[in-house]
């Protein structure tokens, strides 16, 4: 398995803080790190703060779980709130963009702004020479700085979430659990009788839980219905707001059965703001994309455009060829080998050369109805 001697330090010397979520896979990064030498220490970080009485971010149980792993480990635990970085950097801008109906990633900014930002400042005031977290991901130093690969688990690796985040960061951060399979590591917290690892894998966005998605966005973004329309404008129902819908969604469309009509599934198409309707099409054909605009793009590497490589526009995506060059006003053109499906503004793209992350951007505008 994967080494981490660190670039300065030998490992008895180097303080630790590893991101304690109270899942299986910080807990076994906590160990392997303890394993081999490393004084460690943890940090639960609070992200959300609910003012409804209720808990739906489980924190209170996953605080519960990792004091268990930390006395089991015996390992010192630290307690911060990120609540209000969280809200002023992430949240607010997670709203912002359902406002101009875009589709943000709120993952990928907690991962730039909290998680290897507020984190690591925090970490180095508590005397800490490096961070670790649970991410499935290979580092490796070299002379000209830290370099990111895909993790040894295709099905786990979690890349994509790290593109964001500038290289002086990651330069901070150590991934122990790039090397392994996710069932060698519920295997081994099992062995080490730790009692999450059965723990199911965290889904979603924090801070809705189990909350309805739809039902979560209407009480910071009011609900404005209007018509859904096919291609020539004709109305087939009612949207319950544009901002509760993204590009090639299927469910929750609400129009079927249309005299006339094929039986073949509707799909959401565009939304357009200035008459708040909702285009929808039945042919597939319409949702794919031969280019994008992407913009705030975060090169972990020197890459020298154009440059032919590879990109994934959602996380688990296959690799996807395509060619990426300098536009106008620092946006970057991605020109794909083939057109891409569903692709939505305000996600992002991760660019790869092979299994190494080159870095990614944010989906800015993307061309429609692909001709093949």
């Amino acid at each position: 398995m994967q080494s981490f001697a660190v670039e300065s330090k030998h490992p008895s010397t180097t303080t630790v803080i590893v991101g304690m979520s109270g899942g299986v896979d910080s807990s076994v990064a906590a160990h392997l790190l303890k394993q081999q030498g490393y004084a460690v220490e943890g940090l639960f970080m609070k992200n959300w703060d609910e003012d409804d009485g209720t808990d739906y971010c489980t924190a209170i149980a996953d605080l519960e779980d990792a004091q268990a792993v930390c006395e089991r480990l015996e390992i010192p635990l630290h307690c911060a709130n990120f609540a209000a970085e969280y809200w002023d950097n992430v949240f607010e801008h997670f709203l912002a963009e359902y406002q101009r109906l875009r589709t943000p990633n709120p993952d990928i900014l907690c991962n730039r702004e909290i998680k290897f930002r507020q984190f690591v400042n925090y970490a180095e005031s508590l005397g800490a020479d490096y961070i670790a977290t649970g991410h499935y991901a290979r580092r490796e130093h070299h002379e000209t700085g830290v370099v990111i690969k895909k993790a040894a688990d295709g099905n786990k690796d979690q890349t994509y979430f790290l593109q964001a985040v500038p290289q002086r960061q990651l330069q901070k951060c150590l991934f122990p659990l790039g090397d392994w399979l996710k069932t060698d590591v519920r295997q081994l917290a099992r062995e080490l009788g730790l009692q999450n690892h059965r723990k199911k894998d965290s889904t979603g966005i924090c801070f809705i839980g189990e909350r309805r998605f739809a039902d979560f966005l209407s009480t910071y973004i009011k609900d404005q219905p209007g018509p859904v329309v096919d291609a020539q404008g004709r109305v087939l129902g009612q949207h319950r707001g544009l901002h509760h819908y993204t590009i090639g969604q299927r469910q929750g469309i609400n129009v079927g059965g249309k005299t006339g009509r094929s039986e073949s599934p509707w799909y959401v198409a565009a939304k357009h703001q200035e008459h708040n309707r909702l285009e929808v099409t039945q042919d597939e054909d319409q949702l794919y994309s031969g280019w994008l605009h992407a913009v705030d793009v975060n090169w972990l590497c020197e890459v020298d455009l154009p440059v032919h490589c590879q990109a994934k526009v959602r996380y688990r995506q296959q690799d996807q060829s395509c060619q990426v060059r300098l536009a106008c006003g620092n946006k970057l053109l991605v020109q794909f080998d083939k057109p891409q499906r569903a692709v939505a503004e305000g996600q992002y793209i991760a660019f790869y050369d092979n299994d190494r992350l080159l870095g990614g951007g944010c989906i800015d505008l993307c061309q429609r109805t692909f001709t093949f």
